[in-house]
């Protein structure tokens, strides 16, 4: 098997497992978010990866720095907000 017929079977399985977060999740999360006032993007980062470890993925620190800022431009919108945890979560 090629090195691009393995990558092309691995992303295939990433994105099989990826989870559909509730909207009641994403709705804690994000008045979590909004309450701390999103002031300093590490917090907002920091909240980022817990709600991503207490459901057993694995989170870069500086993915979900970049996350977190992409949330903040958004005004912390839901899909936005869902978007990028299902891009962060790395399956353990």
């Amino acid at each position: 098997m090629s090195l691009m017929e393995r990558k092309v079977k691995r992303s295939g399985v990433m994105t099989a497992m990826r989870e559909k977060f509730t909207m009641t999740e994403l709705n804690a999360l994000r008045n979590d978010l909004l309450q701390g006032g999103m002031v300093d993007s590490r917090e907002a980062a920091e909240l980022l990866q817990v709600f991503l470890l207490g459901r057993g993925y694995g989170v870069s620190p500086q993915a979900a720095l970049d996350a977190a800022g992409r949330v903040e431009i958004s005004g912390c919108s839901l899909p936005v907000l869902e978007r990028e945890l299902e891009g962060l979560a790395l399956v353990m």
